[in-house]
């Protein structure tokens, strides 16, 4: 009997799994980065930057000397981003060819997300994705940073961003460790943690420091999928997981198991002080 039952919840146990993984999407991977239909010479131009793309608005001699980058991002430089409430102060690369993080990580995004200081090359400030029922319909979800529902120019109510948004280890923070800006999660909770979910971020390096830029949390390339490897930063099923706004890891407010806890794991690989594992609790990954 004792041996029925144990098959019985091993089988339930790879159900729960399988439930949490999804057949690749009929749509394409790049979703609102299609950009209805010119695809990735939206963004990158093979040719002379963002004169190749028609969107030179100043003779910048840098201008795609990052990633092919064909948007011209030359109203961006030297531009101060007071983020986080204001306790975050980032001051825009005064050139594509300054070498920090904040280059392709922050400037490149804000090219065509920033309502302020950059034009909105054919945005429309809206999310493109079907929100789920999870969210609250009183008004359109903005995909502008500085021009986004609050007051116009402000950025203080959106994410710690830049070079001073550092990434900490110890106290408080993860049990993990530091060099040269890479962050290893090797402590007894961090490990634990990447063995639940894993580290699927990808935070900036300057200054011996883990820093927050855009694409630390965002994938510009994939908008809807994860694909997790045997081998990779997560000791989840390997397979393909859900996601939503272009996040690098899993991350679905659709689930229909009211006490998943995927949406919150996400943010928790950086912030570990609001982690189960760094909290004395042993729940791991629900979907």
């Amino acid at each position: 009997m004792k041996g029925h039952i144990l098959v019985t919840l091993m089988i339930m146990a790879g159900t729960g799994f399988a439930a949490a993984q999804i057949v690749a999407p009929a749509t394409d991977i790049l979703g609102a980065h299609l950009n209805y239909g010119r695809g990735c010479t939206a963004c990158h131009a093979p040719h002379s930057g963002a004169n190749g793309n028609g969107k030179a608005k100043t003779a910048d001699p840098t201008s795609g000397n990052v990633a092919l980058w064909g948007e011209d991002v030359s109203s961006l430089y030297g531009k101060t981003l007071t983020t986080g409430g204001g306790k975050f102060v980032e001051v825009l690369p005064t050139s594509m060819s300054a070498g920090t993080p904040d280059v392709a990580g922050v400037m490149t995004c804000l090219s065509c997300h920033d309502g302020n200081y950059a034009s909105r090359a054919m945005m429309k400030d809206m999310v493109y994705e079907t929100l789920p029922a999870t969210y609250g319909t009183s008004n359109k979800i903005p995909t502008m940073f500085g021009m986004n529902g609050g007051s116009g120019g402000s950025y203080v109510n959106d994410h710690p961003l830049g070079l001073t948004a550092k990434l900490n280890c110890g106290g408080s923070h993860w049990d993990c460790a530091q060099a040269n800006g890479v962050v290893s999660m090797k402590g007894a909770n961090s490990s634990r943690f990447v063995t639940n979910y894993g580290f699927f971020v990808q935070p900036g390096a300057y200054g011996n420091s883990a820093v927050v830029v855009c694409t630390t949390c965002h994938d510009p390339h994939v908008m809807n999928i994860v694909n997790v490897t045997r081998g990779s930063k997560s000791g989840l099923p390997a397979g393909t997981y859900t996601t939503m706004f272009f996040l690098r890891g899993p991350y679905n407010p659709n689930d229909s198991n009211p006490l998943s806890n995927q949406t919150a794991q996400f943010c928790r690989q950086c912030h570990g002080e609001k982690s189960n594992e760094m909290n004395g609790s042993t729940a791991g990954t629900v979907f």
